[in-house]
């Protein structure tokens, strides 16, 4: 493998990581679902990192490597980061947290590494004054969410330290940004003390260091004299169950500060030597470089799967809740139009007022056995009862609007029992636009501008027949309140003439239009009327159950888990090509003789 990565090489999977970044930044999980939480917070963490680490080591494998010294409070960090430079560069004390400010230790050689936005470009830059001096700079003055840079000449060159805070730490930012730092490392100083090597938090972060197959040094801090092997070995043990055993152990025993906070310089020196060891091997630095980005790049992928998994119970939630508003309005449509089919409007008021419009029963049952003679009764019946004839339509009215408010009524009781079934749709509900008072009111209106295109379509099916000026202006009203009937009282359109509700009502209405307009007329007049009426309550109920679709917009906006997939899938094909550290030209990871046992400084 090359010393630097390809151009041609590097733009396929600059390409596809790019693509990646943008996609988890667009990534929300809206439904209160199992683990939405968990998942927003990988797809942000999993974004920064692409940002903070994998596209600028992805385009300079030849920056000096970024060795992040983290681990829990109090474990002593910043103690020995002042050790291995030999002199005070970050505070340390006994109040927590103690590093409150990310500090990055540089040679003045490597600044231009580290003073633009190249990595973790979310931060700001503050650089210290006085370069070198011996006393720490005030790193509390510059801010959170600032990077202080150091330059100091005994950091050597192609190699910067950062000082992280607590991973542990009782801030909430200041775990996030230990996260953050952690996750743009190109190798981890992880320290900790005898007392504290087991706690459970730190090992998470040592586990991601196995997933990224990151280089991992483990500081033993304040090792009382006559247990190093003893601690030594039992941490071995729990690197090697963690697929870390490779890490190099550093003990560092239990020792006095001197007046200025500052270790024995000779407490420190293996692990100085070995830092030092890796920044002198300009080959061996682009090695390790290139393999935790390779592994940062399989972890990426790793990460994005879960995200599409994530993905996939946000849209199974989304499509069960949508599906629940969706049937419920559906179920209310098709009870609107079987109410309004089946006879159920041609009772009680409408019945009586349309009884009273067209006569007694007898002269009902007269007009059946005489229909040639209905267009002779036309006039007197149509032009001499027009004030009947609008109660006919207030009637149907009252009658229609009752059925559509009640259907949706029942709807909307019918989504919500169904999304109170989950937290996702109980968390909706609580941000659901109340329902509008003004509901009933537009059914009205509905329903009143249905009648009048009924009353012109009568008017215009009308100017087409011969009949007088006089017999339109006086019979179009009890025309359309024969044609409402017609259209309630069959569920077979026009076909049957022997359905009839209401002891032959409808009969009659359907054998007036037919003596006024002919048969295939009014059938394609009932057809118009019924379509005109489904077409307004359909409009009715989607405005109302828009209010519920309103709220699941958030998760149906969001990028198709496949998509995701695409992205994972390549990004482990491309992260499989690792580079092969195992050859003689491999950075030494440590050994048991410098790193493991310091018979020198064991205590």
């Amino acid at each position: 493998m090359t010393d630097t990565l390809p151009a041609a090489d590097a733009q396929p999977l600059l390409a596809t990581l790019r693509q990646t970044g943008e996609a988890l930044r667009g990534l929300s999980f809206p439904l209160a679902v199992h683990g939405a939480d968990s998942a927003q917070l990988n797809a942000s963490a999993t974004a920064a990192q692409l940002e903070d680490y994998v596209l600028p080591r992805l385009l300079s494998l030849d920056a000096p490597l970024l060795a992040v010294v983290g681990g829990s409070t109090g474990a002593g960090k910043s103690t020995l980061v002042n050790a291995i430079v030999g002199h005070p560069v970050t505070r340390s004390g006994a109040i927590r947290p103690t590093t409150r400010q990310p500090v990055l230790l540089h040679h003045p050689a490597d600044g231009h590494w580290f003073s633009d936005q190249r990595v973790l470009p979310t931060l700001s830059r503050v650089r210290a004054v006085e370069p070198g001096t011996e006393q720490p700079a005030d790193t509390l003055a510059a801010g959170a969410g600032a990077l202080l840079l150091r330059p100091d000449p005994m950091i050597p060159l192609g190699l910067a330290l950062l000082d992280a805070p607590d991973l542990d730490s009782i801030a909430d930012e200041n775990r996030r940004l230990s996260g953050q730092l952690l996750a743009a490392a190109d190798l981890w100083v992880f320290v900790t003390t005898a007392n504290r090597y087991a706690d459970a938090v730190p090992w998470k972060l040592l586990a991601d260091a196995a997933a990224r197959d990151i280089l991992l040094a483990v500081v033993l801090d304040r090792v009382p004299a006559g247990v190093e092997e003893e601690v030594r070995s039992d941490l071995h043990t729990l690197l090697a169950n963690a697929d870390l055993g490779h890490a190099p152990i550093f003990i560092i025993p239990e020792l006095p500060l001197d007046p200025a906070g500052m270790l024995p310089a000779d407490a420190v020196d293996p692990i100085r030597r070995w830092l030092r060891a890796l920044a002198a091997d300009a080959t061996g630095r682009q090695e390790i470089a290139r393999r935790t980005l390779y592994g940062a790049v399989r972890s990426v992928a790793g990460r994005v799967h879960d995200a599409a998994d994530a993905q996939d119970e946000q849209h199974t939630e989304y499509l069960r809740l949508r599906d629940a508003a969706t049937r419920a309005y559906d179920d209310a449509l098709q009870g609107i139009l079987e109410s309004t089919q089946d006879g159920t409007l041609l009772r009680g008021e409408v019945l009586a007022r349309w009884q009273d419009f067209v006569g007694t029963g007898e002269f009902m049952r007269g007009l059946e056995s005489r229909v040639g003679r209905v267009r002779d009764a036309m006039g007197s019946f149509l032009t001499g009862r027009p004030t009947r004839a609008v109660t006919v339509e207030t009637a149907i009215e009252t009658g229609l609007h009752a059925v559509i408010v009640e259907q949706a009524a029942q709807a909307a009781q019918k989504t919500e029992h169904s999304w109170r079934d989950g937290d996702a749709g109980r968390e909706l509900l609580t941000g659901l636009p109340p329902g509008g008072d003004d509901f009933p009111a537009t059914v009205a209106r509905e329903i009143r501008a249905w009648q009048k295109d009924l009353l012109d379509l009568v008017s215009s099916e009308g100017a087409n027949k011969r009949f007088t000026a006089r017999m339109l202006s006086f019979g179009v009203n009890g025309v359309a309140v024969a044609l409402m009937v017609v259209v309630f009282a069959s569920t077979a359109g026009l076909s049957g003439l022997e359905i009839g509700v209401a002891g032959g009502s409808a009969v009659v209405g359907q054998k007036l239009l037919e003596a006024v307009f002919g048969e295939d007329a009014v059938r394609r007049l009932a057809k118009s009327a019924r379509d005109n009426l489904q077409r307004r309550c359909e409009s009715l109920l989607l405005t109302e159950q828009q209010r519920y679709l309103t709220l699941l917009e958030p998760a149906a906006r969001q990028l198709p888990a496949d998509t995701l997939r695409a992205y994972a899938r390549d990004l482990d094909s491309r992260g499989s090509d690792k580079p092969d550290l195992n050859s003689d030209d491999a950075p030494d990871r440590g050994d048991d003789d410098e790193g493991h046992a310091h018979e020198g400084h064991g205590r």
